[in-house]
C-alpha cells in the first residue's frame, strides 16, 4: 500500500492544471480517494458537527445496508429456489444454471448456502451494471466540468440497486440509473444541487416507462413461468384477509420472506440499519420517527373510517410497515440530505408529509400498490418551500420578541 501512495504522489501532477491529462484529474482523483482518506475534512462552518469527510459518512451508508444485503441474497434464492420447486423444475438454463450446477451449489430451498449464492447471481449482475453504467456518466460529467467524483454516487447505486426486482433486465437497470444520475442529479449542478432522490428518480423512471414489470403487481420472483401477486397486491385487491389467507403472517412479512424488490422485503435487516445510522447520526431521527407517526396516524384514520368497497382501508398500520418497501424508503430513502429538508421542524414536517403520501396513495389510489416512492418524491418537491416557511416563521417570531 506505501508502494501504491508513492504511485498516486509520483503520477498527481500529471492530472494537475497544466499537465498533460489535467481533463482526466476527475478519474485521478476518484481512484484515489477511493483507496486513501481524503486529506481535507471538515473543520468548521458550515459543517458545525466534527471533523467527517464525506467519505465516511457514505461509507456508514453502505454498512447499514449490510443486514438488508444478507437477508436480501437468502430470500432471493430462496424464493427463486422455491419456485423451482413447484414448477417441478431441476435445473436453470443459462449462465446462472451452469455456475449452480458446475459447481455442486443446486437450488435446495432449505440449503443456506445454495439460497445465498442463487441469490447473488441475481443482485451482482444489477449493482455491476448500476456501477458501470452509472459510474461511467458521474465521470463524463465531472470531467467535463473538472469536479472532482463525488462518494455519494456509491450510496445511489447500492440504493437503486436494492429497489429493483431481482427478474429486471439489465438494459432496463442501465436505462434507469443513468437517468437518475443525469436527469436527478447532474442537470442541477451534480452533488448537492439536485432536489430529487437519484435513485429513486431512476426508479420511478422505470416505475412509469415500464409499469408491466416495475409496479408491483406480479410476484418478482426471478424464475420464468412462476406468477402471482405481491403481498402489497393482495391487500389492494382483498385487503388483509387476502393476505393472510395466501399464507402470510405478520411475523413473516417484517422478516422478509416474502417475494419482493431486491431490498426492500427484510423490515427486521432495514430497522437494524436504521439503528446503525441513527447511533452515528447520519440519518436525522426526525424524519425516521416523523415518517412514522404520518403513516401510524393515518392508517388509524382510515381504520376509523372504514370502507365496505375498499379493503384497503382497514389495513392496520404495522402491516404498512411491513408490506413494500415503506421501510426501506423511510429510512435509506427520506433521510436523503440533499433532497430533505434542512431545519429541524422541517424535518418533521417532511417525514410526516411522506407517512400520510404513503397511506393516501396506497389506500385511495388503486392504481398504484405502493406509495412510499412516490410519497417521497412528492415531498422532494415540497421540502425547500417546508424550509422556507419554517425559516420566515422563525424571523418572525424572533421580531416580535425584541
Amino acid at each position: 500500500m506505501a508502494r501504491l501512495r508513492k504511485l498516486l504522489d509520483r503520477i498527481e501532477p500529471s492530472f494537475q492544471k497544466g499537465g498533460p491529462y489535467e481533463k482526466y484529474f476527475a478519474v485521478y482523483e476518484m481512484v484515489d480517494t477511493f483507496i486513501y482518506s481524503p486529506g481535507d475534512v471538515t473543520r468548521g462552518s458550515p459543517h458545525v458537527r466534527d471533523g467527517i469527510d464525506l467519505k465516511r459518512v457514505m461509507s456508514y451508508v453502505v454498512i447499514a445496508t449490510f443486514p438488508v444485503l444478507m437477508l436480501m441474497l437468502w430470500n432471493t434464492g430462496f424464493q427463486a429456489n422455491s419456485a423451482m420447486a413447484q414448477l417441478g423444475m431441476s435445473t436453470l438454463e443459462g449462465w446462472r444454471g451452469w455456475i449452480l450446477n458446475s459447481f455442486g451449489i443446486g437450488y435446495d430451498p432449505n440449503s443456506l448456502f445454495s439460497n445465498m449464492f442463487h441469490g447473488l447471481l441475481y443482485f451482482l449482475p444489477i449493482y455491476l451494471t448500476t456501477l458501470i453504467a452509472g459510474g461511467t456518466f458521474e465521470v463524463i460529467f465531472a470531467a467535463v466540468r473538472n469536479h472532482e467524483v463525488n462518494e455519494g454516487f456509491l450510496v445511489t447505486s447500492m440504493l437503486y440497486s436494492l429497489t429493483l426486482p431481482p427478474s429486471t433486465p439489465l438494459w432496463q437497470v442501465a436505462l434507469g440509473i443513468i437517468f437518475g444520475v443525469v436527469i436527478g442529479k447532474e442537470v442541477f449542478g451534480g452533488t448537492g444541487k439536485n432536489f430529487l432522490n437519484p435513485a429513486l428518480t431512476g426508479r420511478a423512471f422505470l416505475y412509469f416507462a415500464y409499469p408491466a414489470q416495475m409496479s408491483g403487481d406480479a410476484v418478482w420472483t426471478a424464475i420464468d413461468g412462476y406468477t402471482g401477486a405481491t403481498p402489497l397486491a393482495l391487500a389492494a385487491l382483498g385487503g388483509l384477509e387476502s393476505v393472510t389467507e395466501a399464507g402470510y403472517t405478520w411475523t413473516q412479512t417484517f422478516i422478509g420472506h416474502m417475494p419482493g424488490s431486491l431490498g426492500e422485503t427484510s423490515t427486521l435487516a432495514i430497522l437494524l440499519g436504521a439503528a446503525f445510522l441513527l447511533y452515528t447520526r447520519i440519518a436525522s431521527f426526525r424524519i425516521i420517527f416523523g415518517v412514522f407517526l404520518g403513516m401510524v396516524a393515518t392508517s388509524w384514520l382510515f381504520n376509523l373510517i372504514g370502507s365496505d368497497t375498499n379493503p384497503m382501508f382497514g389495513l392496520p398500520w404495522y402491516w404498512h410497515l411491513s408490506l413494500g418497501g415503506f421501510a426501506f424508503g423511510m429510512v435509506f430513502m427520506a433521510t436523503d440530505p440533499v433532497s430533505a429538508a434542512m431545519t429541524n421542524k422541517g424535518r418533521w414536517i417532511y417525514g410526516i408529509l411522506i407517512g400520510f403520501m404513503t397511506v393516501l396513495i396506497r389506500v385511495v389510489n388503486p392504481a398504484f400498490p405502493e406509495g412510499i416512492m412516490l410519497a417521497i418524491l412528492f415531498a422532494n418537491i415540497f421540502a425547500p418551500l417546508i424550509d422556507y416557511f419554517v425559516v420566515q416563521s422563525n424571523i418572525k417570531r424572533r421580531l416580535q420578541r425584541s
